[in-house]
């Protein structure tokens, strides 16, 4: 089993910044995708960033230029630097893990922090 701890949310103003951090311990592989997923209320959850274990990054396009993400394998820490913020970045973040075994794709997720931008 993988238990993912994400920390770092709170509240910011607009034009501020935050760093979320969500560490991971468990049967981690080496081979594995990492990535943060948001959900505002009301909304559905949606991809924010991923990285792969070759460090290749994916961003929403309504991130993409603010945010970055990055990990830390030496300490199976994934990070996400929050730049720019504005108030439709405001949602519960949630730090996501996907690693292929003989069987199937395993999936885990973290508990979520809250950031909340306010104008």
């Amino acid at each position: 089993q993988v238990q993912l701890v994400e920390s770092g949310g709170g509240l910011v103003q607009a034009g501020g910044s935050l760093r979320l951090s969500c560490a991971a311990s468990g049967s981690i592989l080496r081979i594995n995708t990492m990535g943060w997923y948001r959900q505002a209320p009301g909304e559905q959850r949606e991809l924010v960033a991923r990285i792969i274990y070759g460090d290749s990054t994916n961003y929403a396009k309504s991130v993409k230029g603010r945010f970055t993400i990055s990990r830390d394998n030496k300490n199976n820490t994934v990070y996400l630097q929050m730049n720019s913020l504005n108030p439709e970045d405001t949602a519960v973040y949630y730090c996501h893990l996907i690693q292929r075994t003989l069987r199937r794709d395993d999936e885990y997720w973290g508990q979520g922090t809250q950031v909340t931008v306010s104008s």
